[in-house]
């Protein structure tokens, strides 16, 4: 297990009571792109970088870092049958290209990939759901944007367990709209089948449900949440469902209860 911290992280827990949906928050130093889950442990993933935590009290519990220098820049995480499957991408370079890291989550070591190369733009999240991959692939506005192109161009892909691109869906314009030059940064499938994404920027998650007809994305609801934008980790237990996120600015990881 590499260890990439010569000193002792103190990681604090606070509760917040001034809102009954907020119902942790962990002080995570260097928390810039994503949390996954699972039973005992959230990982907080980095661009080339990622650190274990105890969801009990946030204490660390061990770090990876890419010595290589060849991930360059992690935006998402699942934990899906005893693996850490990262989205990675090569942000903000042009052409995009993207890959899908795959980790052991006990030990933190690398373990596999699956290179997407340059297809569909800048992939942003993955997730499994019956038996699919949906991996959603990011365009921006502005500087960031290829020439020709903006945020309209983003989309969500499935994908079958061979990686054989099966259907695809655009986003809404008023939503992308929320998104500024920016675009979807993360996002999870809930139980009932519903999309939760993330913009960049705000406090809240945007509720989308696959159309019957044509190819955009409908977008239902909006929920607010202690986190803003970047990429979220969902959890249910038992009746309830959490989704943890970060503020990036602030370094903390924060757990939304949404149901």
């Amino acid at each position: 297990m590499q260890k990439i911290f010569l000193f002792i992280l103190f990681v604090g827990t606070c509760f917040i009571s001034q809102s009954q949906n907020i119902v942790k928050v962990y002080n995570v130093p260097s928390s810039k792109q994503a949390v996954a889950v699972d039973s005992k442990y959230f990982y907080v993933i980095n661009n080339s970088s990622i650190t274990k935590h105890q969801k009990s009290d946030g204490l660390l519990v061990d770090s990876w870092e890419d010595k290589d220098s060849l991930i360059h820049h992690m935006n998402s995480g699942i934990i899906i049958r005893n693996k850490l499957y990262c989205i990675n991408s090569n942000y903000p370079d042009i052409p995009m290209a993207s890959s899908l890291e795959i980790f052991n989550p006990i030990t933190l070591e690398h373990v596999s990939n699956h290179s997407f190369g340059i297809l569909n733009g800048s992939a942003t999240w993955v997730y499994k759901y019956k038996n699919f991959w949906y991996v959603a692939f990011a365009h921006y506005s502005g500087k960031d944007g290829m020439e020709g192109q903006s945020n309209v161009w983003t989309r969500l892909v499935k994908f079958d367990r061979k990686w054989r691109q099966v259907e695809s869906w655009i986003f809404p314009k008023e939503l992308l709209k929320k998104f500024g030059t920016k675009s979807n940064s993360g996002g999870v499938i809930l139980s009932d089948g519903k999309v939760l994404i993330t913009g960049h920027d705000n406090f809240e998650t945007y509720v989308l449900e696959f159309p019957n007809k044509g190819v955009t994305l409908k977008w239902v609801d909006t929920i607010p949440v202690g986190s803003y934008g970047q990429g979220i980790a969902y959890e249910k237990d038992g009746k309830s469902e959490f989704i943890y996120g970060i503020i990036k600015k602030e370094s903390k990881v924060v757990v939304t209860k949404i149901k």
